[in-house]
């Protein structure tokens, strides 16, 4: 400890009674003089023992500031919502260049708004707490206004001699997107799995039909009608083989502008011989002034074929199916297919477009998923509700191909 204090009193001391002597012919060694030299030596004392504690302290908050400096994680120190220290870390994480732009403002300037009250109830939290609270993620903002995903915790302190509390964190966007991904490849296996499972299932019973008429055929037995069951159960094998095609390889779709309604009025001549053969009636309404959409030609009418198919086959009895294409918003088409058929339990309507889930008795669920992908290769969104014993409505969303027009001055 440095004794500069104790040493300059004690000679201040000295000198006051060696000038007394001096003037005033007084004997140096008086009672004043030891009292006011012992008073000196403690005041001294005293003055460098705070002087020490004082540099000591400066130093560890220089030392515990630079420490903090040096985290990888944003430390932001707060109090009554005021930001009074932020690091390095936490002025990169919100898009800051100095501390000025961050010290002194409300901490709720950066918590997205749907956050704020979770913030509030973790900040009143952390006054009751001893222990730093378990991490909990918020959406932030930067200073430019881009939001992004922050994961931290917080904990009561003191700083500057004053209650304050401080949070740690990260930006935790990036993992979070890594993580979306590897669940979506783990979805992507699972599928897989699944479908080569229906797809080994479903192959499996044709398959045994073929082998036992090869069987009748030599025992000699032959009969006309068993030609007929051995083709068409080979004709159901190509049709599984050929929808997995279609999910399993990727096509070069060639995209182009097309009016939606030559395309419609297309699929549906297509299927009217089918429609009329069951009872069933077909009635497009199309809107005024359709824009035009961006597509692949034949899979959208693969699409719509498909959907009409199964509003067919949905209407055992006969009835009809009504299909209007409207605008739906600004840049976005709507088309619906309305059926009056037996309908969907509401409990199975999720799990359409699955792999080999079907409601048909001969169906492999693989025409719907088709449909999902190529809807979803456009841009674009396909939807059911559905009714027990009343109908089915699935509504396409596509968006269109905005005009512009530009004038020549």
């Amino acid at each position: 400890m440095n004794r500069k204090g104790q040493i300059t009193l004690v000679l201040i001391s000295v000198l006051f009674s060696s000038f007394q002597t001096l003037v005033g012919h007084e004997p140096f060694f008086t009672v004043d003089f030891l009292i006011f030299t012992g008073i000196s030596w403690l005041v001294g004392w005293q003055y460098d023992r705070a002087r020490f504690f004082g540099k000591k302290a400066r130093d560890s908050e220089e030392s515990y500031r630079q420490l903090i400096d040096s985290l990888p994680k944003s430390v932001i120190i707060h109090q009554d919502n005021k930001v009074i220290y932020v690091n390095k870390e936490a002025l990169t994480m919100i898009g800051a260049k100095q501390k000025e732009e961050v010290i002194g403002t409300s901490i709720y300037n950066y918590v997205f708004p749907e956050y704020k009250e979770r913030l509030i109830e973790r900040l009143n939290q952390v006054k009751k707490e001893v222990l730093p609270l378990n991490n909990i993620e918020y959406k932030f903002k930067k200073l430019d206004g881009s939001v992004f995903d922050f994961e931290g915790s917080s904990m009561f302190i003191t700083y500057g001699g004053k209650e304050a509390i401080l949070s740690i964190g990260n930006d935790v966007t990036k993992r979070k997107e890594q993580t979306e991904q590897l669940l979506q490849k783990s979805e992507k296996l699972a599928l897989l799995g699944q479908m080569a499972a229906g797809i080994a299932h479903e192959i499996r019973n044709p398959l045994t039909s073929i082998r036992g008429f090869i069987q009748l055929f030599k025992s000699e037995t032959h009969q006309a009608e068993y030609y007929d069951i051995v083709l068409s159960e080979l004709d159901r094998i190509n049709n599984i083989v050929g929808e997995f095609l279609v999910l399993a390889k990727p096509t070069a779709a060639v995209f182009a502008e097309k009016d939606v309604k030559e395309l419609i009025k297309d699929v549906v001549t297509l299927i009217n011989t089918q429609s009329i053969l069951n009872n069933v009636q077909i009635f497009v309404e199309f809107e005024c002034d359709l824009p035009n959409i961006s597509c692949e030609e034949n899979q959208l009418k693969q699409v719509i074929l498909n959907l009409l198919k199964n509003a067919i086959e949905a209407m055992p009895n006969g009835g009809n199916i009504d299909v209007k294409v409207k605008t739906k918003e600004e840049g976005k088409i709507s088309i619906q297919i309305i059926d009056q058929g037996i309908g969907i339990p509401r409990d199975r309507i999720p799990t359409l477009g699955e792999p080999f889930y079907t409601t048909k008795e001969k169906g492999t669920g693989l025409g719907l998923m088709t449909c999902y992908k190529i809807i979803e290769s456009h841009s674009g969104q396909l939807t059911i509700e559905s009714v027990v014993n009343e109908g089915t409505t699935i509504e396409i969303i596509l968006p269109t191909i905005t005009q512009r027009v530009f004038s020549l001055t």
